[in-house]
């Protein structure tokens, strides 16, 4: 029976280790989507240029990968060593890239250029309708299965040889006990419970980390608007429609009357942008959604003027902070110089808008110790409130440090955000 126990013992536990392993490891993979989602989007597209250069085929650019690895972890270093192409690149784009060294790893990496190819292949196949969202294949359910199936295959195997063993046994003369069936067995039912435990205390943790968070939530809007449309196809400003995200708290949302500017002129959608989805594939008639703004402002098409029976859009908040957190708008847009995309990814792309960024504490925090701000130097360029840091200035002038973050200010202070 004991030689049984350590058989089973060195067959059995591989097995089951493995197959965790193999369980878990798409959850714990890192996605590669959603880490260009969360790190590049903002200023890079895997097919043309945006405030940085398109990402597809960046690898065949780059004299090596492991300067390319130092570049995105930190543009500063590749370009200390020299090489002519990571100087290049320092002055592709007056905007600096994003230091993510201690952010992301190697893995992080190749998991996002990974993504980066594949979306550049499937931008190059054609699909059965234009203009209709793709939907892309998750395996872990498959994976979770052929899992299960090895386990149970492992688990026969087993009973398999306890039983040929003590044919064996019995055969030779050698007194032998009845193999326990594996559900009464203690090993492996304790062992089962182990793996059972960790696979649920993994999801618990991620759940309850996840709680309360709205990423990728679109809701169902009175009017379907495009941003592709407006601010991609049209280049209308940020700032025209949401006035208040540069210099006040809050970015507002505006009012008809601010649409009715435009749109006093303009009926119909001529497709210019082309056709325009729904979250959920549906085709949407946009001179169907002007016609519910000319209702809601009031507005008599034939006699082009204003009834006075208008009422306000009830549009529903997208993104939106505990009320125990203070966030201020032009803290980051003016002060900072915080892009747009940054939090709110390439809007000038979407044509339903989303939470783009998980909004969460880490998230915000990891920001603050990353973002270098608009220091004031010697020339007297920068933001001038932060003169008053005559240390900073001094280390700047020893070559001790090259830059400010927002972490150095006290960005990390519990009160900067609760209080």
């Amino acid at each position: 029976m004991s030689e049984h126990r350590t058989i089973a013992k060195r067959i059995l536990f591989p097995v089951l280790f493995f197959s965790l392993l193999f369980t878990t490891s798409s959850a714990l993979a890192q996605d590669g989507k959603a880490l260009f989602k969360a790190n590049c989007a903002a200023c890079h597209n895997p097919l043309k240029a945006g405030t940085g250069p398109a990402l597809g085929g960046v690898e065949s650019r780059w004299p090596s990968k492991e300067l390319l690895y130092t570049w995105i972890k930190n543009w500063n270093k590749a370009v200390a060593t020299g090489d002519p192409y990571a100087v290049k690149m320092k002055d592709w784009s007056p905007v600096a890239m994003t230091v993510f060294e201690g952010a992301i790893n190697d893995k992080d990496i190749d998991a996002i250029l990974a993504y980066v190819e594949t979306a550049v292949k499937d931008a190059q196949t054609p699909t059965a309708t234009a203009g209709q969202p793709v939907v892309e294949s998750d395996n872990s359910l498959l994976y979770g299965i052929l899992t299960l199936i090895l386990a149970v295959i492992a688990l026969i195997l087993l009973g398999v040889n306890s039983n040929l063993r003590k044919l064996a046994d019995d055969k030779d003369g050698i007194p032998s006990s009845e193999p326990i069936a594996f559900y009464k067995n203690k090993a492996y039912i304790a062992m089962l419970s182990l793996v059972l435990f960790v696979i649920a205390g993994f999801f618990l943790v991620r759940w309850g980390i996840g709680m309360g968070r709205e990423k990728d939530y679109i809701p169902e809007q009175p009017i379907f608007y495009s941003h592709k449309v407006h601010a991609g196809q049209n280049q209308i400003n940020c700032l025209y429609c949401h006035g208040g995200a540069y210099e006040g708290k809050h970015a507002n949302i505006p009012s008809v009357n601010v649409c009715m500017n435009c749109h006093q002129a303009i009926g119909q959608y001529t497709g210019s942008a082309g056709p325009l989805y729904r979250e959920d594939g549906t085709e949407v008639n946009g001179t169907e959604e002007i016609a519910k703004l000319y209702a809601a402002a009031g507005w008599d098409t034939i006699a082009k003027k204003y009834t006075g029976a208008g009422k306000p859009i009830e549009w529903v908040r997208i993104h939106n902070l505990p009320d125990h957190v203070y966030f201020n708008h032009s803290q980051h847009t003016k002060a900072g110089k915080v892009q747009c995309q940054t939090c709110h990814g390439e809007v000038t792309n979407m044509d339903v808008v989303s939470q783009f960024s998980e909004l969460s504490m880490g998230w915000c925090v990891n920001c603050h110790r990353e973002s270098k701000v608009d220091f004031n130097d010697e020339k007297g360029n920068g933001n001038k409130f932060y003169s008053i840091y005559e240390k900073f200035h001094q280390e700047i002038k020893e070559k001790k440090r090259d830059s400010v973050t927002v972490n150095d200010i006290g960005g990390l202070e519990c009160q900067k955000c609760h209080y």
